[in-house]
């Protein structure tokens, strides 16, 4: 299955664009969406491993799995004050 995963912030300045495609077995799950993006764009790899997911706009965790044709994003961490 392929997955376009919509990325913010650094990963977004790392990929250089908003989306990043991957692929993907069938349902996989969000941990499956986190190494995939670390081994097929190792320039997110340190950015995936600390990033949340959200699925179809809803965080998610690590065993969610992803449905055909849904909305996956990586959200890095945020810093400020």
């Amino acid at each position: 299955m392929n997955a376009s995963v919509r990325v913010f912030a650094l990963a977004r300045q790392l990929a250089g664009q908003d989306s990043v495609a991957v692929e993907l077995p069938p349902a996989a799950t969000v941990a499956e969406v986190r190494r995939a993006i670390a081994v097929q764009h190792p320039a997110l790899a340190g950015v995936a491993a600390h990033a949340m997911f959200a699925v179809n706009a809803q965080y998610a965790p690590d065993a969610t799995v992803i449905p055909a044709d849904a909305e996956v994003a990586l959200i890095p961490p945020v810093s400020g004050g």
